[in-house]
């Protein structure tokens, strides 16, 4: 009688055929892994990806085996030369951004680095942080300082203001890269329904790779999706979608609330991993968060800039608006220029910071200020003269100045940081990416 196959090596079977579907095999012992590894061989399944996945893990007989079989199934095995699963684009194409708020980096970058270790990393320091950064080696980036920022921005755009949260729209303006992936730093890899690794980057990328489906909602959510397609009823005239230029992820553990939610719940979690992702629809407005969230440069990046901002905002997420601000901005522009919006997938962990009845008194004045905002947002209509994201931003521009300047000076600073965004844009974001910072 035939031995029948022990538990083992039915779940490392089932491992080889799901590989392509893990982000982090680094929990897995090292007997395990060497098998899977040579099981993987075996199979010929042995890809540039799945290579990456098993080097990333540090194990030593792992990195042993593959050294002592001089394997050469990729050449060069080298991070600007990996392709993204589950698309054509390569690492080369895509910038980290990260604003720090904070100057020991060692932790956050650690946590990501299995990720990270892959791309081109943009670090934009809080001008107003005056201690010196603390990142670990290992990294490919360039680091941006409140000297970088004088030099490009200059005395000629002053009601631009890149600190706090802000100083990230420093990273979208230096980049040069087709997409941009940009998380704050206090968020760490989030684990799925299944307790493996999300991999943020991926997720995102496969989502503004892939068509979004602003025109007609699809019931089983995003139809590009593995596993989905179109419902019953829907227009095949429609099924082609439309390019997305916003992929905006969600978090666990602290919700995105508001602070007079977030005071009156205050033990309130976000637990709930749901593996999914939708377009948003056309006309329909929402607050996009800097939190997590990545997008296609040229199509959204004017759109996304420092503009409306609290006078006494502060340096934690209760007390900021400038996001929620160019989220509308964003979703404006692009259901007028035919462009999708998704939001769902990929998760991060976001880790607690703050006190959000302090914060409250800060915020208070952003959530009064959202009753005159979303019904302008709603009535805004732009003409068909704005064929670029620089001309409806310009459009918007006009149409703040007439509508919302008088309300409340907020709004004609609003105003004036949006035309001065474009003009910087211009001047240097669509340039050839010669102004790098002096420290390197």
């Amino acid at each position: 009688m035939r031995t029948p196959p022990s538990l083992l090596s039915l779940s490392i079977d089932s491992a080889l055929l799901n590989l392509s579907n893990f982000s982090d095999l680094s929990p897995l012992p090292d007997h395990i892994l060497l098998d899977l590894f040579l099981r993987t061989l075996k199979a010929g399944k042995l890809t540039e990806k799945i290579l990456m996945l098993f080097m990333a893990t540090g194990k030593d007989e792992v990195l042993a085996l593959i050294q002592s079989l001089n394997i050469q199934l990729i050449t060069p095995v080298l991070p600007t030369s990996k392709k993204m699963s589950q698309t054509n684009i390569g690492d080369d194409e895509v910038d980290i951004v990260i604003g720090a708020l904070h100057a020991d980096l060692t932790s956050f970058l650690n946590e990501w680095r299995p990720l990270f270790s892959r791309f081109h990393l943009i670090i934009v320091k809080d001008p107003d942080l005056r201690e010196e950064l603390k990142i670990p080696e290992g990294f490919n980036l360039h680091v941006y300082t409140k000297s970088d920022i004088d030099r490009v921005v200059g005395s000629s755009y002053t009601a631009i203001n890149f600190s706090g949260y802000s100083c990230r729209y420093f990273g979208y303006l230096m980049s040069r890269k087709k997409y941009i992936f940009s998380v704050d730093d206090d968020c760490i890899p989030a684990k799925d329904d299944k307790g493996l690794s999300v991999d943020a980057v991926d997720q995102h990328i496969t989502n503004l790779a892939t068509p979004a489906t602003p025109f007609f909602f699809n019931t089983l959510y995003d139809p590009f999706r593995k596993g989905t397609d179109f419902v019953r009823g829907y227009p095949f005239s429609l099924r082609s979608g439309v390019t997305c230029a916003l992929s905006c992820g969600l978090w666990l553990n602290l919700a995105d609330h508001d602070a007079p939610t977030q005071a009156l719940k205050p033990g309130h979690r976000n637990s709930r991993y749901v593996d999914a992702v939708l377009t948003v629809p056309a006309r329909a407005l929402m607050p996009v968060s800097g939190v997590n969230i990545a997008f296609n440069r040229e199509l959204a990046g004017p759109a996304l800039f420092p503009g409306l901002r609290l006078a006494a905002e502060g340096k934690l997420r209760w007390e900021t608006v400038e996001d929620i601000w160019c989220g509308l901005c964003v979703k404006v522009v692009c259901d007028h220029l035919g462009l999708g919006v998704k939001t769902g997938l990929p998760y991060v962990w976001r880790n607690d910071r703050g006190n959000a009845i302090e914060s409250l008194k800060k915020e208070w004045e952003g959530v009064k200020l959202m009753e005159e905002v979303v019904p302008f947002f709603q009535s805004v209509r732009l003409s068909q003269a704005a064929v670029t994201t620089e001309d409806c931003m310009l459009e918007i521009v006009a149409l703040v100045k007439e509508r919302l300047a008088t309300l409340d000076p907020v709004f004609a600073r609003a105003a004036q940081a949006m035309a001065d965004w474009i003009k910087l844009w211009k001047a240097v974001g669509s340039g050839s990416g010669s102004s790098r910072p002096s420290n390197g």
